[in-house]
Order: structure tokens, then C-alpha cells, then sequence
């Protein structure tokens, strides 16, 4: 199913089961996170896309979308610092991406085309998180 002709629909329709409310005790994030599974995907922000990334939910669905924006710009400040969507997006697990071996060829392609200047500005330790998702995607399949 490709995730984007499905945009009006929300990651609880898509990726069941329904999530149950959180608990009365859990944290912001856990609730920010349910709360996301409810929002249909044309609504979510690349703040949003970022979260839910970083926190694994509904990969299949959530990762087409961000490709989908770092095509257009690779080091978007999602919510933290520039890259940071796409810090989150390589540092999905191999098994989402094999998933989505055509986006993660794309998203690979933009970053061999990243000026050196631009990586060395990110946080400490990007360079080599996106050498290892090149070289992973490289890799014989």
C-alpha cells in the first residue's frame, strides 16, 4: 500500500490495531504520540513525521512522508536543528527501510549530493550515522 494515496486517513486506520488511550501517568511524549495516531497523515508536520520516526510508530507510513520532504530539503529543521528529520529518518531501523528500498535509495542519493560544510554542522556524530546509511543501502540486497 503506498502510504502517500492514503493521506486522508490516520496511522490508526492504516496500522492497527487501534492504540488504547495512554494512561493516566504516562508521559508527554507517549501522549503526543497517541495523539498523532489519530491525525490524518496530510496533517502531520515535520515536527510530527520527526517524533513519530524517532520513536519507531508506524515506519511503513511515516518514512515515505519524510522522504518526501528531504528530497525537497535534505536539512530541514524539523523541531530541534537543521537535519534533525533527516538524523531521525537514517537512524530508522534497516528492517523499515527494506521496506522502502526505492525511497531509501532516493533519500541515499540526496545525501551523497550534501555539501561537506553542511554535514559538518550538524550535531556530533551525523556524519558517520549518514555514511552508515549509505553504505547500508549500498549494500547487496
Amino acid at each position: 500500500m503506498d502510504p502517500l494515496l492514503h493521506v486522508d486517513r490516520t496511522l490508526d486506520e492504516l496500522d492497527p490495531p487501534r492504540w488504547t488511550p495512554p494512561a493516566a501517568d504516562a508521559t508527554p511524549l507517549v501522549r503526543k504520540v497517541h495523539g498523532l495516531r489519530r491525525v490524518p497523515l496530510s496533517e502531520l508536520g515535520p515536527a510530527d513525521l520527526r517524533t513519530l520516526i524517532a520513536q519507531q510508530a508506524a515506519l511503513p507510513y511515516v518514512l515515505p512522508l519524510a522522504v518526501r520532504l528531504l528530497l525537497e530539503e535534505p536539512l530541514l529543521d524539523a523541531y530541534f536543528y537543521d537535519g534533525d528529520l533527516l538524523l531521525a529518518a537514517v537512524d530508522a531501523p534497516a528492517s523499515a527501510w527494506a521496506l522502502l528500498p526505492d525511497l531509501g535509495d532516493r533519500l541515499r542519493a540526496v545525501i551523497t549530493t550534501l555539501p561537506e560544510t553542511a554535514v559538518a554542522d550538524l550535531p556530533r556524530g551525523a556524519t558517520e550515522k549518514l555514511a552508515r546509511f549509505v553504505a547500508r543501502l549500498e549494500s547487496p540486497r
